[in-house]
């Protein structure tokens, strides 16, 4: 796999700063009650094609959730565009990807306070 090249990053680095800004303007920072937030932009090395990674939090339905991005991906690449129309020469195209790494985390620490409760029947886990 190819190293990311310093532009690579530095467009990613802006295009993840505006969509944040898209997405609070559009309303999409929270769906179905849960928190909808942007955990990281991979640039091509082409710079034409933006894989955007969801992270959700508490959502319900994340196949909706992401379902309902999609069917708004051109609203966000249009606020894209306004903002970044002036420091790249071809506005690249969205992939929505789910990042599923902090559900994995809490699963995880769950599979961890399992092991220690068989470990040590008698003690209680400390609260978080």
């Amino acid at each position: 796999m190819q190293q990311e090249t310093k532009r690579q990053k530095q467009v990613a680095g802006e295009i993840q700063g505006v969509l944040n800004q898209v997405f609070q303007h559009l309303g999409l920072t929270m769906i179905d009650g849960g928190m909808v937030s942007i955990s990281s932009v991979k640039m091509t090395p082409d710079l034409l094609e933006a894989r955007i990674y969801i992270s959700l939090f508490k959502v319900a339905d994340p196949k909706a959730a992401m379902k309902k991005l999609e069917d708004r991906a051109w609203e966000i690449k249009k606020g894209l565009a306004a903002a970044i129309k002036h420091q790249v020469r071809r506005i690249p195209e969205m992939q929505f990807y789910l990042d599923d790494t902090l559900d994995y985390v809490f699963k995880m620490e769950e599979v961890f306070d399992k092991i220690k409760k068989e470990e040590n029947p008698g003690e209680t886990p400390p609260e978080a």
